[in-house]
């Protein structure tokens, strides 16, 4: 890179002549000299002009992964200069606004990361607009990721007590509820080019390939009726709200866990019937190239199956527990094969020999399934003892329906137990109720739970894999579900408050934006050694901020220095890690005018 400058673009507008901004780089090719556009900056006062700044980020990540600090340069000398050396009274030296500085500094270096500044730079070109697109998606993506809430809360105060107003160089006041919703009218479009940008990006940093793709539904549910959209409907709810509306989302995430793709579907989907649109739109996108598709069992029917065999394509899913009976001897055999400690496995030909199934036999899982069904046997003896000793302390005749819906209620609450008892409801002259309950422990579900706890069946058309690593790549798909788990609790894209059916899919788009910053986050993180916790990195920087120093000075005026924080020791391990230096202070000391002296300042003005 040559240099970095801003680039001055006159336009007329409405019969008047307006002068627009734009941040340039300068960088060398082997054609010569080229520029390209960093930021569009829109109309600039001169304090604001020599405010801007810029952040540089990770170099090529084919080359190296070595990621640059963040680099805010330094502003031009204003109109009236403040001198390198003034008289200041220092018993009036004070602090003024403290802002959030260290959370979107590292979500601005992922940002710029994952190129999507150019992304957006290019997609969205500048037209009329008082602020530009690309600048209003990345605020929205940055507060998605540091402190997800809707945009009214973007507006009213999160954005105000962040130093991107200086960063960005727009103002506060600009940042309103109508440009952020039309922001996600505006950047909805865009977004296959955004999914198969990400995908692009993900294998230049990390190496990542979509020769495996973990593919899971999941559902997040309306804050209201939602009539104007015809997706939003009431269906199996993962939330726990089966008193809302919701949208299901399915989501296609690499190995490594990076979403590389999803699609919204109607509330009350079923889960199978979402594959053949995900498949077909995956292939669209990146072609099909017999990538291995990792699926859960819900998704996995046998006509799903038979359309991933048509097209070529392999499988690793899960079966219905169900399917376990099929192989019921080879679950006492010892011809397992230990993956690791606690975990065996063994491959299984299929009759016809065109699949196989990896059964695997866990021993936290056994500890779990057992405890499971020792609670349900007991919670049904225990009702059949309430429901035995009611007959018989009973006045009158009971009738029998009633005794026997009773019985089901109580299995129905219990099916993973309701098995494990032989139960009749028999005539009893003798006793005033006229009915008495008897039942039996049944020795074959008992003997075929001792056999089967722990035990689970894998089923697959790929051949070339051990039991073990057939093992290890379906457990890739917790991957899916992790995201899944950041999405809604770390991102917060549940409960949505959008009712029209455009903005509540750019909701989610810019909830994927988000993730796709997690993930680089996370990958980051692991690379360097900082673990898989972003959300405790992202909450340790964000102690960090941007603090206003006023200097009142002998001359009568006021100098105001932007400082950062010092890291305490912990975030400073944190930032060396990434590879992240930050600035001692934000630009060049500025005078404060007179009607800012007499207040303390709230936020930057330029």
């Amino acid at each position: 890179m040559l240099g970095v400058f801003l680039k001055r673009c006159p336009r007329a507008k409405s019969g008047k002549d307006h002068v627009y901004w734009e941040l340039v780089e300068s960088y060398r090719t082997a054609q010569g000299s080229r520029h390209r556009v960093v930021a569009y900056l829109g109309e600039l006062s001169p304090g604001q002009r020599a405010g801007w700044a810029r952040l540089a980020t990770v170099l090529d990540g084919r080359a190296a992964a070595k990621v640059q600090q963040l680099a805010l340069f330094g502003r031009p000398e204003p109109a009236e200069a403040v001198p390198e050396t003034v008289e200041v009274q220092v018993g009036g030296v004070r602090v003024g606004a403290t802002r959030d500085f260290g959370d979107v500094f590292l979500a601005l270096a992922l940002w710029r990361m994952l190129d999507l500044d150019e992304l957006f730079g290019c997609d969205l070109p500048r037209g009329d607009e008082e602020v530009p697109w690309a600048l209003m998606a990345c605020i929205l993506t940055v507060a998605r990721f540091v402190e997800p809430d809707s945009e009214l809360h973007v507006e009213d105060t999160w954005y105000r007590r962040t130093v991107l107003p200086e960063l960005l160089g727009v103002r506060e006041e600009a940042v309103n509820d109508s440009r952020l919703y039309r922001t996600l009218d505006v950047v909805l479009p865009l977004k296959s080019m955004i999914q198969g940008h990400l995908k692009q990006r993900a294998g230049e940093l990390f190496s990542t390939s979509l020769d495996l793709l973990l593919y899971d539904v999941t559902s997040t549910y309306f804050e209201g009726l939602a009539e104007g959209n015809a997706l939003a409907a009431r269906g199996h709810s993962r939330d726990g709200r089966r008193d809302c509306k919701q949208v299901c989302i399915g989501l296609v995430v690499t190995r490594g866990g990076f979403p590389v793709g999803y699609e919204v579907f109607g509330g009350n989907r079923a889960d199978v019937t979402t594959l053949e649109e995900i498949v077909e739109m995956m292939e669209a996108r990146y072609g099909a190239i017999g990538r291995i598709w990792v699926l859960d069992r819900g998704i996995a029917s046998e006509d799903n199956l038979a359309f991933l065999r048509s097209r070529g394509a392999r499988y690793l899913v899960g079966t219905p527990r169900t399917l376990l009976k099929r192989f019921e001897r080879h679950l006492l055999e010892e011809d397992w094969e230990e993956v690791r400690e606690g975990l065996e496995v063994k491959l299984l030909p299929s009759p016809d020999g065109a699949e196989t199934f990896v059964l695997c036999r866990s021993a936290d899982r056994l500890a779990k399934e057992r405890a499971i069904h020792e609670r349900f046997v007991t919670r049904i003896e225990t009702a059949l003892v309430r429901l035995a000793g009611g007959l018989q302390r009973a006045r009158k005749r009971r009738d029998r329906s009633t005794v026997e819906r009773q019985l089901g209620r109580v299995l129905g609450k219990n099916s993973r137990a309701a098995g494990a008892f032989r139960i009749e409801v028999r005539e009893a002259p003798e006793v005033p109720s006229g009915l008495r309950l008897v039942w039996t422990r049944e020795t074959a579900w008992e003997e075929w739970a001792a056999a089967s706890e722990g035990c689970y069946l894998l089923r697959t058309n790929v051949t070339d894999l051990s039991a073990p690593e057939l093992w290890h790549t379906y457990i890739q798909l917790t991957e899916a579900e992790a995201a899944f788990r950041t999405t809604k609790s770390d991102l917060r894209v549940r409960p949505i408050w959008h009712q029209v059916d455009r903005r509540v899919e750019a909701h989610i788009l810019f909830s994927f934006l988000a993730l796709a910053l997690w993930r680089t986050l996370q990958a980051w993180m692991e690379r360097v050694g900082l673990g898989r916790g972003p959300r405790t990195i992202v909450e340790e920087l964000g102690r960090i901020k941007a603090v206003d120093v006023l200097l009142p000075t002998t001359a009568g005026r006021t100098v105001r220095l932007c400082c950062i924080s010092r890291p305490d020791p912990g975030q400073q391990t944190i930032l060396d890690h990434l590879g992240l230096l930050l600035p001692e202070r934000l630009g060049r000391p500025r005078w404060l005018g007179p009607a800012q002296q007499l207040d303390p300042p709230c936020s930057l003005d330029f």
